[in-house]
Formats: structure tokens, sequence, C-alpha cells
């Protein structure tokens, strides 16, 4: 099974797969019956004053890579969500959603490149 990143604005893509919102605030215009989730997270977003800081400036993610980084290590839920992962990807794919804009520079590819250099997850 896989790791993947989802836009929660966009058509789902994987219904079968565990679904789990990755953003510390409530998507706008997102209803949560529409949204399809199975959990979400919102203590393993980004914290407010650093959310608030980045701002989705591109040419902050390097050092907004950082200090998330830091976040996640410090976070006390970050082992438990790197293993409810670990074993729900046993049996299905799950998605990371999030709500950003930009698909490349956002809390969500951060913290699914975390997950699999930490997260000792299984391989497909």
């Amino acid at each position: 099974m896989q790791l993947k990143l989802e836009r929660i604005y966009t058509k789902p893509a994987d219904l079968d797969g565990y679904r789990i919102l990755v953003d510390r605030l409530w998507p706008r215009g997102i209803s949560k019956v529409n949204a399809h989730l199975d959990e979400w997270d919102k203590e393993i977003g980004p914290s407010t004053e650093l959310r608030k800081w980045f701002n989705h400036d591109t040419e902050k993610y390097t050092e907004f890579t950082k200090r998330y980084v830091a976040e996640l290590d410090a976070n006390p839920l970050t082992p438990v969500l790197m293993q409810k992962i670990a074993a729900q990807l046993h049996d299905s794919n799950v998605i990371l959603l999030y709500g950003a804009k930009d698909e490349q520079h956002n809390q969500a590819v951060v913290l699914m490149a975390y997950l699999r250099e930490k997260g000792n997850l299984p391989t497909a």
C-alpha cells in the first residue's frame, strides 16, 4: 500500500484509502460530509505561529521545512500518527489531505517526507 498526498479541494482520487486531513484549520467551503475523511489530525499541522509566518511564501519554504520538522520532532502526537499510518498501510493506501493551493510547497509535503524518513513505514 502507499502513502499519498491529495488536495482536499480536488475530486477525491482514492476513496478506498484511509483519508487524513493534516491541516490545523478546517478548509473553507468544504463540508464535513463531502470531505470523505476518516480522520482529522489538526494537532499534527504546523503551529499557528509557524503557519502565519510562512504564509505560503515559497522563498520561506526551506526555513519553514526546518521549523516544521522541529515541531514534528517535539510533538508528542507524531509517534502516535506514525503508528496509525503504519498500521493502516498494511491494509490500504493512506492519503494525507491538505488545503493549500501550492501542491509542492506545503506542510503535507513536509509531513509525508518526514513520515517516510522517520516513520519506519512498510514499503509497497
